[in-house]
């Protein structure tokens, strides 16, 4: 039996679950810090993206809310 260096990476049926499951996982709950913040909910959907993820770390921790604004208005 011939080894195939192309298959000995494959992900396989069982890894795309997991990684739908963390994926689910980590959106939902920042889906709702983004909206509760008063930005887009989907802004969430930048987690699942290499470097944007980090971007919307900051974004979320530097950034004037939306919410703050209106708060500070009153």
């Amino acid at each position: 039996m011939q080894h195939d260096p192309m298959l000995a990476h494959s992900m396989g049926a069982g890894g795309f679950f997991w990684m739908l499951i963390i994926a689910i996982i980590l959106v939902v709950p920042l889906w709702r810090i983004c909206q509760r913040t008063g930005h887009p909910g989907w802004f969430a959907l930048f987690a699942l993206l290499p470097l944007l993820n980090v971007a919307l770390l900051y974004f979320l921790a530097f950034s004037k809310w939306p919410s703050q604004k209106e708060n500070s208005q009153q």
